[in-house]
Formats: structure tokens, C-alpha cells, sequence
């Protein structure tokens, strides 16, 4: 918005020229949203512990998570207003990717409050029922791959780029409206899993949408994208505003959401998160990348896909002492902080590993 108000005003103030700048407005959107959850961060949660909208456990967690009842939740709301003001203040707002970006992050955010509305008001400990839940998800991520296939001008809209290699790609044509709602659903619903410790979620998130700004610029810049033999995608680079918003957000929400946590994040914040990270990783073209900047994600996923398999395999038995991953750990004895520190340094890892990539074609 300021970009479309006060750049056309630099022919007239030089000044204002700063704002043609990607990197300036993204440092500003990291920063605007950083500022708005510090200032409204202990406000929206004295509200949620006020309306009593806390956590309740489901019954089958480790022992201590019962602890944890009583800690206000959907503090996602906190992240979602900080950031969407930010990208809103900073971004170019004719941009398509931010608009459709912008609708996958807010109409997750409503599936996930009216879970959270349920296991809270309802006093239901599981919420949506999963197949409508997910009926839902599948409709938001289909319109927003189908607009991705439509509004694409570069070429490479329904390209799979594959990292490691130089010329390797697949081209999915429609079959991309199907994978890319996938990409969507699944990293959701992955960030959702793995939200089951304070602050577990949101370093990794946060880690992820730091190198997806980097990427979205990248591929955004035609030198840049070439030398890099990247696709290149004209306005794509204008998400790292966004990804910035979500960095800032991010960081300021753990100030609240680190162990032990003031403030949970609930279905509001994971699934929305998760969802804008999925269709950022979809626009800039780095969908298999995903899988390594979202290893810790991928990893607490598989780990519930293995342990129902096995059980049913196996006829009870158990390949885990318990799903997703943290809570093995937890039954294992380890503290609830080493758990999630030594998740954030793998995923600081996995994040160096898949931008080296870029140098690896």
C-alpha cells in the first residue's frame, strides 16, 4: 500500500525512491510485523484467557502436557493480524501472488479458528471431524493452484524444478492443480502436527519463510535467476515482503510461545502458517525443496504415517513410543527444551543444506 501511494511520488521527492527497493520493504514489513505482536501480543492474550479460550488435552499425550490446560490458545490470531497489516503497509498491492498468497493464509486461518472454536467453546478436544476439515482445505487449495495455472505468464507455472540439477524439470501441465493442492494441504497439516511443544512450530516456520524470502527474490530477479539457472518469474520476488511479514510475526510471537509458553499458537496459527508456506513454495517453483527447508515437518508427518502403519501391520505394535516424532522423545525422557532446541538446529541445518543447492545445479 505505501509502495503504490508514495513510490509514483518519487519523481517529485527523491526519497521516496526507497521503496522501489524489495529489500527495504522487506526489512520494513519483518520489522512492522515484529512490532505490531510485541505491542499487541500480551493484550490478545489477557483476551483469550479472559473469554477462557485454553487449551485442553486430548486424554492420550504424555503426562506432563497436562500441565499445559488452561494456557490460553488461537494466539495464531496474533501472527495472522501482525503480518497481514505488514504485507498490506509494504507490498505492491497489484501484485497477483501476494493476493492469492494472502487468500490461502486467511481462509486457512478460519478453518483452523473454527477448530479451535470447537475444541475450545464446544469443550471438544477434537475439533473439526477430519474429513470435513480437509474437505474444506482441498476446496481453498485447489482454487488457489487452479489461479496460480491461470494468471501464469512466465511458462513455468505447471513446471516441477528439481534441485541438484540444472535442466531437470517436468512439466505436469494440469496434473499441477492436483500436486500443488497437495503441497498446500500437506505442509499445513505438517506444521500442525509438530505444533505439540512450545514454540516446536514456530522456529522452524519461521526458518522456512526466511528462505523462501531469499528464493522469492531470487527467482524474481532476472540476473540473479539466471546465473543460478533458476526459473525466472517476473513479480514473484514481491513474496519476500510477505515472507518477511511472516518472519517478523513469527519472532515476535515467540516471545510469548517459547517454553515455557504464555500463548499457543492453536489450529488458527499452524494450519494457516503451514498453508502460506506450501503456496509460497508453489510460486517461486521450489516445491521438492520444501521437503529439506520442511524437513523437521516432514519428519514428525512421517512419523505418524509409520506408526499407524506399523500398528496395523503388526496387529498393536508400536514403532514409536508415541506420534509425531516430539512425543517420542518426550517418553524417552528427554526435557521439554532439549526436545526443541535440537529440532530448531536441524532445521537450521536443512536450511543451509537446501540453499547450497542453488550453488549445485
Amino acid at each position: 500500500m505505501l509502495y503504490n501511494l508514495l513510490y509514483p511520488l518519487a519523481e517529485y521527492v527523491s526519497v521516496f525512491n526507497v521503496f522501489r527497493y524489495l529489500t527495504f520493504r522487506t526489512m520494513y514489513a519483518t520489522l512492522t510485523a515484529l512490532l505490531i505482536t510485541m505491542l499487541i501480543g500480551t493484550l490478545v492474550t489477557n483476551l483469550l484467557k479472559k473469554w477462557k479460550l485454553a487449551q485442553m488435552t486430548k486424554g492420550y499425550e504424555p503426562k506432563r502436557h497436562k500441565s499445559k490446560e488452561g494456557t490460553p490458545t488461537m494466539g495464531g490470531l496474533i501472527i495472522i493480524a501482525a503480518s497481514v497489516v505488514a504485507t498490506l503497509l509494504w507490498s505492491d498491492m497489484s501484485n497477483h501472488y501476494i493476493w492469492i498468497t494472502l487468500f490461502v493464509y486467511i481462509s486457512f486461518a478460519c478453518i483452523g479458528f473454527a477448530d479451535d472454536y470447537v475444541k475450545t467453546i464446544r469443550r471438544n478436544p477434537e475439533g473439526l471431524s477430519g474429513r470435513f476439515k480437509f474437505f474444506l482445505e482441498m476446496i481453498v487449495a485447489l482454487i488457489a493452484s487452479a489461479l496460480l495455472i491461470v494468471l501464469d505468464k512466465s511458462g513455468v507455472g505447471t513446471v516441477l524444478t528439481v534441485p541438484f540439477f540444472k535442466n531437470l524439470a517436468f512439466q505436469l501441465s494440469w496434473f499441477y492443480l492436483i500436486f500443488a493442492a497437495v503441497v498446500i494441504v500437506g505442509t499445513s497439516n505438517a506444521v500442525n502436527l509438530t505444533d505439540g511443544l512450545d514454540g516446536l512450530a514456530t522456529m522452524p516456520a519461521v526458518t522456512a519463510f526466511t528462505a523462501y524470502a531469499v528464493l522469492a527474490y531470487l527467482t524474481g530477479n532476472m540476473v540473479f535467476s539466471e546465473y543460478l539457472h533458476q526459473p525466472f518469474i517476473r513479480g514473484v520476488g514481491e513474496l519476500s515482503v510477505f515472507c518477511g511479514a511472516m518472519l517478523g510475526a513469527g519472532l515476535g510471537f515467540l516471545w510469548f510461545n517459547t517454553f515455557p509458553a504464555t500463548v499457543f499458537m492453536g489450529d488458527v496459527g499452524s494450519l494457516s502458517m503451514g498453508a502460506a508456506l506450501g503456496v509460497v513454495a508453489c510460486i517461486v517453483k521450489q516445491e521438492v525443496l520444501l521437503l529439506i527447508i520442511g524437513g523437521v515437518f516432514v519428519m514428525e508427518t512421517l512419523s505418524v504415517i509409520l506408526q499407524v502403519g506399523y500398528f496395523r501391520l503388526t496387529g498393536g505394535k508400536r514403532l514409536f513410543r508415541m506420534a509425531p516424532l516430539h512425543h517420542h522423545f518426550e517418553l524417552k525422557g528427554w526435557s521439554e527444551p532439549k526436545i526443541i532446541v535440537r529440532f530448531w538446529i536441524i532445521t537450521f541445518i536443512l536450511v543451509l543444506v537446501a540453499m547450497s543447492t542453488l550453488k549445485l545445479r
